[in-house]
């Protein structure tokens, strides 16, 4: 572990030979690493995602909005990055790209529809992350994939999906240098995977200049990249990422200038330069994540839903919020609904439940446990700084319903583990939609025998909805769905929802452009500096 003395050594090592200015150049410290730099690799860090948006370039890419001040990534709106232009088809069934003429790898090729064919197939065909995340948008299979002419090409749907075209703007799937990949393919790795996980072959903005996993990535800027907002070129010729796992020496090197931007300081570390002044901290509430409560619905005694309802009424969320996270996000509990019905097809929406233990005693003598029941509580070990100071909250208040509660601090795999072999029955995790419509959270979060269903609900109706409006065209039809599962959820409470964590980023007040992004990480394109 490094001390804030041995980071500055680095950084100032890590400057060449013939410098650019310190304004030309962007440090950055994760608490995290970088570990591949093709982001399809199974155990990629959301860290490696950034590198991999920097350094690929893909067909298309989201717009950004401003919600609530701040700017985040915009779902629905979605702008050419290889693609000079899209159009799709009156049917929703074809997308037809025309690439841009003037894209170039980085070895100065051309980028061709070829290339482009052959990656896609990659992210569907390959042992890879992108083939999961690109079934969301119904791109399944190589045959989808057609090439029309050099700069022209299609992608062919089984059904109008709304989810196909923004899925084409994710992280997985980077168009990649498909000669430079071929040459080192082998019969045992048709794909490139372990040349391209230390090595890459694309057009993005920005090239590997040296890459130690798991420590340190450098990177120069590609002169020749003008895919950027207005076709600018990426602001800073120099970006220099390092791994630094103490979150209190991140906290000092921002403090004192040393680096320019971090986003994963401890809440309390944040809270703290923020109101010293010197900084500029942008909060942004994580409005494609949840932190939630979870409960498994098959296994007793919370297979009874008024179990789960006594639980989501003995929870102190006030007091949990400002413990875990000194009240920085938003709540997602205490909301009023008239008539008791969702106001809203939106996913998360604020929950009508708060702490009222004269409600939860009920719903629990309902259950048939009036005198409580003993239960574990469980959280993984990174999840410590927030976490532990919540889980004590919980045990402390569900006591005075009569549950006791033995809390469970478990390393990451193992926690993994049993979450996706469905043996914990209480415990605390999040989730992140990366396409966040109702029917995208719905589907991966509460159907299915699939580790991503935490609670293990298994709701038919809930299930058929989901699937319907996943294809539905019309948005007065798709809110009237989202309002009847929000309604199933409520009435099930299969998990508690608890709050939406602001991501905290904070800058030398130089810094600008910076934008929440989708997969929580900083997209170095966005920036510059005044």
């Amino acid at each position: 572990m490094l001390g804030a003395v041995a980071v500055l050594a680095f950084l100032v090592a890590a400057a060449p030979v013939k410098a650019q200015t310190r304004a030309e150049t962007l440090r950055y410290v994760t608490g995290a690493s970088v570990n591949t730099l093709d982001p399809n690799i199974p155990g990629s860090t959301r860290e490696a995602f950034a590198v991999s948006l920097s350094t690929y370039d893909r067909l298309v890419s989201f717009g950004r909005k401003q919600l609530n001040g701040k700017w985040v990534f915009d779902l629905d709106t979605i702008r050419g990055e290889l693609a000079e232009s899209f159009d799709v088809s009156p049917d929703g069934l074809k997308i037809t790209f025309k690439l841009r003429k003037d894209a170039k790898f980085q070895d100065g090729s051309p980028v061709t529809a070829d290339d482009v064919k052959w990656s896609l197939d990659r992210a569907v065909t390959a042992k890879i992350l992108g083939k999961a995340q690109l079934l969301t948008g119904s791109l399944t299979d190589a045959s989808q994939f057609k090439v029309i002419d050099p700069l022209t090409f299609e992608v062919t749907l089984p059904k109008p999906d709304k989810l196909a075209l923004p899925n084409l703007a994710t992280v997985y799937p980077i168009i990649i240098n498909s000669k430079v990949a071929k040459a080192h393919v082998t019969e045992e790795d048709p794909w490139a995977q372990a040349w391209l996980k230390e090595n890459t072959a694309g057009s993005g903005a920005y090239v590997i200049d040296s890459f130690k996993p798991g420590e340190q990535v450098i990177l120069k800027r590609n002169d020749a990249w003008n895919r950027g907002p207005g076709g600018k070129q990426a602001f800073f010729k120099r970006l220099i990422l390092q791994s630094v796992p103490e979150p209190s020496t991140r906290a000092n090197l921002v403090e004192k200038g040393d680096v320019d931007i971090v986003i994963d300081l401890q809440a309390s570390d944040a809270q703290s330069l923020e109101a010293k002044g010197k900084l500029k901290v942008i909060s942004t509430p994580q409005y494609n994540a949840i932190t939630f409560i979870s409960m498994n619905n098959q296994m007793p005694p919370f297979d009874k839903v008024d179990v789960r309802r006594a639980v989501a009424y003995a929870l102190p969320y006030d007091d949990m919020f400002k413990a875990a996270l000194f009240g920085r996000g938003d709540l997602l509990t205490g909301a009023t609904w008239t008539d008791g019905k969702p106001p809203s097809g939106g996913f998360p929406i604020k929950q009508p439940i708060k702490l009222d233990l004269d409600k939860a005693k009920a719903y629990l003598k309902a259950a048939g446990f009036p005198d409580g029941f003993s239960t574990t509580f469980s959280f993984n070990v990174g999840q410590s700084a927030t976490a532990e100071p919540m889980a004590a909250l919980v045990k402390e208040s569900l006591a005075k319903i009569g549950i006791k509660v033995d809390i469970q601090k478990l390393p990451d795999a193992q926690m993994s583990t049993q979450i996706t072999e469905k043996k914990l029955p209480f415990f605390t995790e999040g989730i992140v939609a990366w396409l966040p419509s109702t029917d995208y959270f719905y589907r991966n979060f509460y159907t299915g025998n699939q580790r991503w269903n935490y609670s293990s609900i298994d709701n038919a109706e809930l299930t058929a909805i989901a699937q319907e409006a996943r294809f539905e065209p019309d948005k007065a039809k798709y809110e009237a769905d989202g309002i009847k599962l929000n309604a199933i959820n409520f009435d099930q409470m299969p998990q508690v929802p608890l709050w939406q964590p602001s991501q905290d980023a904070v800058m030398a007040p130089s810094i600008e452009g910076y934008t929440y992004q989708f997969h929580r990480q900083v997209d170095y394109r966005d920036l510059s500096r005044k």
